[in-house]
C-alpha cells in the first residue's frame, strides 16, 4: 500500500514540475526571480524526497507487521476535514490566521504528547511564510473576508 501512495505522490510530484517548467517563467523581465521558480524548487525537492522514500521502501526488508491498520484511518479522516476547515477558514480568516489554526490543529492530532512545541511550530511556521512572502518577496497572502485587526 505504501509503495502505491508513494508512486501516485510521485506521479503528482512529476506532473506538478512539469507545469512548473512548462508554463511559469523562471525570471522575470527585470531579473527577479519569476513566477516559475518557487514551483520549480519546491516540485524538484518533491521528486528527489518521494523517490527517496520509495527506494527506501523497496529495499527495506520485510517485517511481519499488517500494513492496513484501522485505527490510523482515523487520524487520516480527521486531517481531511481539517483540510476542508482550511479552505474555508482561509477564505474567511485570510492565510496567516487560517493556517496558525490549521497547523495548530494538525499538530494536537498527530502528536498530542508534545503540546508546546505543537504550539510554537504553529505559530512560527506560518509567521515565517509570512514574513518571506509577505514581506520578502511582496506577495500576498489571501486575505480575509471578515476584517481583522493586523
Amino acid at each position: 500500500m505504501r509503495r502505491i501512495f508513494l508512486t501516485v505522490i510521485l506521479a503528482g510530484a512529476i506532473y506538478y514540475t512539469f507545469i512548473a517548467f512548462s508554463d511559469l517563467n523562471f525570471m522575470t523581465r527585470t531579473g527577479r526571480a519569476g513566477p516559475g521558480f518557487f514551483p520549480r524548487v519546491i516540485g524538484l525537492l518533491a521528486i528527489a524526497t518521494t523517490l527517496w522514500a520509495l527506494i527506501d521502501d523497496i529495499l527495506r526488508p520485510k517485517n511481519n507487521v499488517a500494513e492496513f491498520i484501522p485505527h490510523a484511518w482515523i487520524d487520516v479522516v480527521k486531517v481531511m476535514v481539517l483540510a476542508i476547515g482550511y479552505a474555508v477558514l482561509l477564505r474567511l480568516l485570510g492565510g496567516f490566521v487560517a493556517t496558525v489554526i490549521f497547523l495548530g490543529a494538525a499538530l494536537m492530532i498527530l502528536n498530542p504528547a508534545q503540546r508546546t512545541k505543537n504550539f510554537f511550530l504553529a505559530l512560527i511556521i506560518p509567521t515565517g511564510i509570512y514574513l518571506l512572502f509577505d514581506r520578502g518577496l511582496n506577495a500576498n497572502m489571501p486575505p480575509s473576508l471578515i476584517p481583522l485587526p493586523f
